[in-house]
């Protein structure tokens, strides 16, 4: 198995990510990319966007969940997505993002919320994982 990566997994009513990834920064973007292909985000080619946000939560599951939430955002209020990130987590879970995309091309499927429905990170022997529910 890839060191980080993403994978769909059955769910009944809505769309499920297994992620994972070495350390936290890398979860969070494999759970982006993941995202984006299940929505099968196409971006247009040409000029690049930069979006910079920063989030304080409590739990970690909350700040997975801000971040993706802020990308959902991004695509319908301002038709933007994003297939580049730079991010950083330190204590307290406080994520640092600087995001790069391009306004979007096309979309397969609208992704309504990410939720967190038996959402846990847990911290494995390589890293970390998690399982994504998404509402469509």
């Amino acid at each position: 198995m890839p060191e980080s990566g993403f994978k769909e997994i059955e769910h009944t009513a809505d769309w499920a990510l297994q992620v994972w990834g070495p350390n936290l920064p890398a979860l969070f973007v494999q759970a982006a990319k993941g995202m984006n292909a299940l929505a099968e985000v196409k971006l247009e080619e040409g000029e690049r966007n930069e979006h910079t946000f920063s989030f304080n939560v409590p739990v970690i599951e909350g700040l997975l969940v801000m971040f993706l939430e802020e990308i959902l955002f991004c695509g319908e209020i301002d038709a933007l997505g994003f297939d580049e990130f730079d991010l950083s987590i330190g204590n307290g879970y406080h994520l640092e993002a600087k995001v790069l995309g391009a306004p979007i091309a096309s979309l397969a499927k609208e992704i309504k919320a990410v939720t967190f429905h038996n959402m846990d990170i847990i911290e494995t022997e390589s890293g970390y994982e998690v399982v994504i529910v998404f509402d469509v």
